[in-house]
């Protein structure tokens, strides 16, 4: 895919040494807090993806996400499947995310799917943020053991690393990610946010 759409953002080939974390679909109450008091034990940084809806809904969870030193990009106000979704429904439904976050510059389709008519109108202000390692801590068919050695095996330095802070990954994510953290800060990483040193 990556050679498909080279004007996405899939990985920082340039960190030698750092992992990019990434968090879709909240903020939402005790899921995101879990993150954000796991990412705070290890001093870690990381990125938000977050839904307009839900900032709506939960200001103050996404204000602790700014205050703590994360990033965050627009994920559409109401997770839309852009293939599914008509140009000028979907442009707004960016553009009202947009106007409940602080001003970002980083977006991130829902389920990774995006027109290129849309993808276009999109990168003349946004960069499109993608993944390399993607968690699958939001199935059910994936046990949290096997969550872990998998999101483990395919990280390498420079990697935007998928996870989700939703109801739907709880248990999956929250077995994984401080086990997760752990191992690669063991190895020397470091966890940064999504920053312009990076582009």
């Amino acid at each position: 895919m990556k050679w498909l759409f080279p004007k996405y953002t899939w990985k920082i080939e340039e960190a030698s040494n750092k992992i990019y974390l990434t968090f879709d679909d909240g903020p939402i109450p005790e899921v995101t807090d879990f993150v954000l008091n796991t990412l705070e034990n290890y001093n870690a940084k990381a990125t938000f993806f977050c839904i307009g809806d839900n900032v709506s809904k939960n200001p103050d969870i996404y204000q602790r996400i700014l205050s703590n030193g994360h990033s965050v990009g627009n994920h559409t106000f109401n997770h839309l499947k852009g293939w599914e979704t008509e140009n000028e429904r979907y442009i707004n439904n960016f553009l009202a995310c947009e106007n409940e976050m602080c001003k970002t510059k980083y977006f991130r389709p829902p389920y990774g799917r995006i027109k290129r008519s849309q993808a276009k109108i999109i990168l003349r202000t946004h960069k499109i943020i993608m993944w390399d390692v993607l968690s699958g801590d939001f199935s059910k068919n994936i046990r949290p053991e096997v969550c872990l050695q998998k999101t483990i095996k395919y990280t390498s330095a420079g990697s935007i690393v998928l996870f989700h802070d939703s109801l739907k990954a709880f248990e999956n994510m929250a077995y994984t990610l401080p086990r997760y953290i752990a191992h690669f800060k063991e190895k020397g990483y470091t966890f940064e946010a999504l920053n312009s040193k990076d582009e």
